[in-house]
């Protein structure tokens, strides 16, 4: 299979191509490197340095590609609160320059990176897909407008697509710039023997999910038809219980503080595994404390080098 993965060089995007890459399909990656890191580019995929925002259309007119997996993205809701034009530029308009191409040039399918921040705060938990789409903040509106599109596009097309709406995924690869990416953050502070800083009361709530579980959901997203999923664990993990594990792991105490809380900020999430599993047998493997003991080890090896 020919496969065009955005964001390849990226945390998700480049575990993705490698996992595609092993399964034996030609995969082309496309990246600007604003947020993504030529060194996570597999050397089997071929590159190019381009925004999705550009001119895409002579690079999908030269190849026809099966499938499109977009990743590429501004994924910092803070930055979306501060700038939300430049967020709905990457995030809007870049979906639709490549949606509306990889029509006119007969990709067959299209996997999209979506988020729970879709949801905002429904009250209800875990959050089905079923659940009202009410986001929080101009990142999360951003997705629903682009879910909105690639369903639109699907349906008038017959192109298929696959959502996923990934909770707060962590791993090996993470940039710890990212507001999403505590785990990596913390990881950090404390190799630097820094102190960890808790917004809040620290009992804000996520459902963190590890990196190769997300990938596993992408492979088996490429014999699905045309769905929306949820890729989570189902499972509330506050920032404390974070700091516990650190120090459980390490065996002393991670210094840590309490700062102010940052307003607006979602305070519990949890999504709902029924369906995916159902669809398609996805569920995740990796528990929170194998998943940060792997992602801690990652960054010591890292900070040595």
């Amino acid at each position: 299979m020919k496969i065009l993965v955005t964001g390849g060089c990226g945390f998700i995007g480049s575990h993705i191509v490698d996992a595609y890459v092993e399964q034996g399909h030609e995969v082309c990656v496309v990246d600007d490197l604003s947020t993504g890191n030529i060194a996570n580019l597999n050397p089997a995929a071929k590159f190019y340095e381009m925004d999705v925002n550009g001119d895409i259309e002579p690079l999908l007119a030269e190849t026809t590609y099966d499938l499109i997996n977009h990743h590429a993205a501004q994924i910092n809701v803070r930055t979306s609160v501060d700038d939300p034009v430049f967020d709905a530029r990457v995030n809007i308009l870049g979906t639709l320059n490549l949606l509306t191409t990889a029509i006119a040039h007969g990709v067959k399918k299209f996997i999209f990176a979506s988020s729970c921040a879709v949801y905002g705060e429904p009250g209800d938990y875990p959050i089905s897909e079923s659940a009202p789409l009410n986001p929080s903040s101009p990142y999360g509106i951003s997705k629903v407008t682009a879910e909105a599109y690639i369903r639109m596009y699907g349906h008038f097309s017959g192109m298929d697509y696959v959502i996923l709406r990934y909770s707060n995924v962590y791993g090996p690869r993470q940039i710890v710039e990212s507001e999403a990416g505590v785990i990596s953050i913390f990881t950090d502070c404390i190799l630097k023997d820094d102190t960890c800083k808790i917004f809040g009361d620290g009992k804000q709530t996520r459902d963190y999910v590890y990196v190769d579980d997300v990938v596993q959901a992408n492979l088996l997203a490429l014999k699905s038809g045309s769905d929306v999923f949820n890729i989570g664990t189902g499972i509330e993990t506050s920032v404390n219980d974070l700091v516990n594990i650190f120090s459980d792991l390490l065996g002393r105490d991670v210094k840590h503080s309490h700062i102010d809380p940052r307003p607006g900020e979602v305070l519990r999430n949890a999504l709902d595994m029924r369906r995916v599993f159902s669809q398609v047998h996805w569920q995740p493997r990796m528990g929170i404390r194998d998943g940060i003991a792997k992602t801690f080890e990652y960054f010591k090896k890292v900070s040595r080098s």
